[in-house]
């Protein structure tokens, strides 16, 4: 099961991950910080619940995309471990589709 962590005490949310299940990946939406929260590590401790999320029900692969003029994104998904897969117009956004093997 995900690791789950409790709630700041304030209530407030400073991260969010939205991922679901497509084509026998784990496909990831969005992943967002507060920026009052970047640089902690908390994007990859999100990026780590979707990979163990993905392995707990059978899958080993996690995909996502990012704009592509977010370079940073790109940088920090790299570093990760995902790698580029294609560049394309899709829904009228440049966009830069990643993907990682979990193993």
């Amino acid at each position: 099961m995900p690791e789950r962590t409790a709630p700041p005490a304030s209530g407030d949310i400073y991260g969010v991950l939205v991922m679901f299940p497509v084509a026998g990946r784990m496909f990831i939406e969005n992943v967002a910080v507060h920026p009052s929260r970047q640089g902690r590590g908390l994007g990859r401790r999100l990026i780590t619940c979707a990979e163990k999320s993905a392995v707990a029900i059978g899958l080993y692969e996690l995909e996502l995309y990012t704009h592509e003029l977010m370079t940073e994104n790109i940088e920090f998904y790299q570093g990760l471990g995902f790698h580029e897969v294609d560049r394309r117009l899709d829904a009228g956004f440049r966009r830069v589709f990643m993907q990682k093997t979990l193993r």
